[in-house]
């Protein structure tokens, strides 16, 4: 009798061993768990999307086989080391993704309550050229924490209020750039308190738009989408009448987030770069999330040679005129 051996993530050999992630589909992106024993995938939907930060998706084989306990007997070999047939294994009928669809998982909002404050070097930057009434108009819509080590915390609350995660991440002060430490730029809450045994390990991670809760607040203004939060805070606080969201970054518009768009008018402000990917993104979103879309050219029409090279976004314009207004004007 042969030992048995634990699933594993497929090794790289070229983009023929990376498919489309069953979650937001983007190509070449999604790393399948193979058999220990037989090198064989497990099923389509069970791997890891490579976009932790924007996508987050990641279906394990333990997960898996307690949603489908009759198929565990088929997935590995029995005790009398018989071979599976895959070619009749029911693992491998066609079937839709199974962790988007069960509930998110939810973070208690006593945590937002707690880490509410302006103490972050984030916020730090954004006196600099904000007024104190912009300051507290944006801490109290966005419901931005901090932590001890003034790091900010962009929470992600869906459009009933419930909190799916947070985004921590640490800015310079003076230069409002994000700082790196050890594991790069970005932490979340749901992986610390995860760390610290206050949410189950298989805590379902379906993250939603930065800002979301908002449109159940404003439901009649038109919803304004940006790459990065960051983005968001800074537009909201010179265009109020829109309401600011972020997807998080590039590859953030993902159609799982883009339902809650369904019968709103909606922009999108893209980075320099990026405008072509967005308007491409923004006919599937049209057709699929029923909502009336266009892509803004703002950027596009105003940036210079060297703002383009940059791959500039709306903050930096909107910074760059408010702290120096008249340079900006020459």
């Amino acid at each position: 009798m042969s030992r048995y051996k634990k699933p594993y993530l497929q090794p790289y050999r070229g983009k023929v061993t990376r498919l489309s992630c069953p979650a937001c589909g983007d190509k070449n992106s999604f790393t399948i768990y193979l058999n220990g024993d037989t090198q064989e995938p497990i099923h389509p939907t069970v791997g890891i999307c490579n976009h932790v930060s924007s996508c987050g998706y990641h279906y394990p084989p333990g997960q898996y086989f307690k949603d489908h306990p009759e198929l565990r007997k088929d997935a590995v070999q029995s005790a009398s080391n018989r071979p599976i047939s895959y070619s009749s294994n029911p693992l491998f009928a066609p079937k839709p993704a199974v962790s988007p669809t069960e509930p998110p998982g939810l973070i208690p909002f006593s945590y937002v309550e707690k880490s509410a404050g302006y103490r972050s070097h984030f916020v730090r930057f954004l006196c600099e050229f904000m007024t104190e009434e912009q300051i507290r108009e944006i801490g109290e819509n966005y419901a931005l924490g901090a932590t001890r080590n003034n790091e900010v915390i962009f929470w992600q609350m869906d459009i009933s209020c419930k909190v799916r995660t947070g985004k921590i991440m640490q800015y310079n002060p003076q230069t409002g750039k994000r700082i790196k430490h050890e594991s790069g730029a970005i932490n979340w809450v749901h992986n610390t308190l995860k760390y610290a045994k206050k949410l189950p390990e298989d805590f379902n991670l379906r993250q939603c738009f930065f800002g979301e809760h908002l449109m159940s607040i404003y439901p009649d203004k038109t919803v304004a989408i940006t790459e990065s939060e960051k983005n968001a805070v800074v537009a909201s606080a010179f265009y109020p009448e829109l309401i600011w969201l972020s997807c998080g970054n590039l590859n953030g518009l993902s159609i799982e987030k883009c339902k809650v768009l369904n019968g709103r008018n909606v922009i999108l402000f893209p980075d320099l770069k990026a405008y072509d990917k967005w308007s491409e993104k923004a006919i599937e979103i049209q057709k699929q999330c029923n909502c009336t879309i266009q892509v803004s050219k703002l950027l596009e029409n105003i940036a210079s040679d060297d703002e383009r090279s940059k791959g500039e976004d709306i903050a930096d314009f909107l910074i760059r005129q408010h702290q120096n207004p008249i340079d900006h004007q020459n």
